[in-house]
């Protein structure tokens, strides 16, 4: 490949972190030792219902990437070298036979309990984690979509010829070149990390079109480059498109900082619980509520899918309708002053799953199990933010007896860890200490992950080292007391 580079010959990349709520365009400048960043453009992203079904934008998300590379030219930053994308996982797009899209994609967010039975009445799921080694039980999951298409005849899915997973979907439009990346698909539940391949037998037996699915690429492999049509609108040179860590949790463990025996937590709309394995552990089982996905090296990371922050936010948009404008920072703040361990949801409960009413879910959650109700907007905050940290003691020592031996601290990353109330909260439940950084650290997995690709770093080894000599990390140390204790064994008897 022909190398470009920008100012003062410093290569130049952008990393666009795509999440649930809100995507980022990120300016990176690796000069050998310093990571430089930069944002370039900050977009909004919501789910759409239309007719009792969830959607996602996807032209809205496709001309913010533009917005997002047309802010780097205007910038004056001379010509881009490459750009990578990553987003939350098992959501996709259908391109039919002209590579077009075939319907709109649809939001994960639909998915019910309906879904998984009718898969399991033909495939148990101790057959289906055997295969996978994907929390057989999450309704969301990539193979329950496809399977709800199927039984409802739906016509886009017959008119496929290609699915993209989101992130290779976005690519495509840049690019044109279709591919799926390793990490984001091992979301799917229709990934085989025995085979590594795609799960045939499940697919086979389950009668869906072997045809659509593509070849699946390690991270860092440069798929292909901009477009010439967007070159041209854009003002751009050809730059790679590098498919990176596609699944935003494999960029931001890669960009973790921790050494020794700790666990890593992803937090945002979903707070990803795991620790770094060479190889799948699928002796954990259909019921342990863990999955096996794949890092940006090609090794694994069990780690547990907790409904994160996505509660709260259903209850911002709820209080928005209310006429509440409520920022993030207003939320935490009436959480901090509401009484506290007062109401515990076991969050991971499946009313908080779909979108919609999430404030009464809560209060009719407490009134069922016999707990005071939450009424202010800061009793309701408070419940979701310790109950959250309350499931991350769960996971935490589940991660313990898998691996046989004490985990030491809890490295928190991604947009979450802006919440430092939680922060505290973390390590008070877990009785840990709770290392948090970096902010971007999707980006930074990223943006990092294509100077791999690139060859201006070795390999994911020194990626690491990198990542340790540019980040400053907080520490919160625990206060973990009575109460806390009792909390933790009330959410236990919730959860029997």
């Amino acid at each position: 490949m022909v190398r470009t580079r920008g100012l003062f010959n410093i290569p130049h990349q952008i990393a666009v972190d795509q999440g649930g709520s809100n995507g980022r365009t990120i300016l990176g400048r690796f000069d050998g030792e310093r990571l430089t960043m930069q944002e370039l453009h900050r977009f909004e992203n919501n789910y759409i219902e239309m007719n009792g079904v969830f959607y996602w934008d996807t032209p809205y998300l496709y001309s913010q990437l533009k917005q997002g590379l047309l802010a780097f030219r205007q910038g004056g930053f001379g010509p881009l070298d490459s750009f990578g994308i990553d987003t939350w996982g098992v959501d996709y797009g259908l391109l039919d036979k002209n590579g077009h899209l075939a319907g709109v994609p649809r939001s994960y967010r639909l998915g019910v309990q309906a879904d998984v039975d009718a898969v399991t009445a033909k495939i148990p799921a101790d057959t289906l984690y055997a295969r996978s080694g994907i929390d057989p039980s999450l309704t969301f999951n990539t193979l329950y979509q496809l399977c709800r298409r199927q039984r409802e005849g739906d016509a886009a899915l017959a008119a496929a010829e290609k699915l993209l997973l989101t992130p290779d979907l976005l690519g495509y439009f840049l690019t044109g070149a279709a591919g799926t990346e390793y990490t984001i698909a091992t979301t799917t539940q229709l990934y085989n990390p025995t085979a590594r391949d795609w799960d045939w037998a499940t697919i086979d037996e389950l009668g869906l079109p072997r045809h659509i699915f593509t070849e699946i690429q390690p991270s860092g492999t440069i798929r292909g480059h901009l477009r010439p049509e967007l070159c041209e609108e854009l003002g751009l040179n050809p730059a790679a498109f590098v498919a990176v860590g596609s699944h935003d949790t494999a960029s931001s463990v890669a960009a973790i900082p921790g050494e020794g025996s700790f666990a890593f937590c992803s937090s945002g709309t979903w707070s990803l619980f795991g620790v770094e394995t060479d190889r799948p552990v699928l002796e954990l089982g259909a019921g342990s509520g863990f999955s096996n996905e794949g890092t940006i090296q090609g090794g694994f990371r069990p780690l547990k899918n907790i409904i994160g922050l996505w509660i709260v936010q259903e209850c911002r948009r709820d209080w928005q309708k209310e006429g509440q404008d409520l920022s993030w920072d207003d939320i935490v703040a009436q959480a901090r002053s509401a009484a506290p361990l007062r109401s515990i949801i076991d969050t991971d409960s499946q009313e908080f799953y779909a979108g919609g009413g999430m404030v009464k879910k809560i209060q009719d959650y407490c009134a069922r199990t016999g707990q005071p109700v939450p009424e202010t907007v800061g009793e309701i905050a408070r419940c979701a933010y310790e109950s959250l940290a309350l499931k991350y003691r769960k996971a935490l020592e589940g991660l313990e007896e898998m691996k046989g031996e004490p985990i030491r601290s809890l490295n928190i990353v991604g947009g979450g860890i802006q919440n430092k109330l939680l922060n505290q909260m973390a390590a008070d439940a877990t009785g840990r200490p709770v290392v948090i950084g970096p902010i971007e650290g999707a980006a930074m997995g990223n943006l990092l992950t294509q100077a791999v690709a690139l060859g201006d770093i070795p390999d994911v080894t020194g990626l690491r080292r990198i990542v340790r000599s540019n980040v400053e990390v907080d520490t919160y140390t625990p206060n973990h007391t009575e109460e806390w204790e009792a909390a933790y064994r009330k959410l236990e008897a919730l959860m029997k």
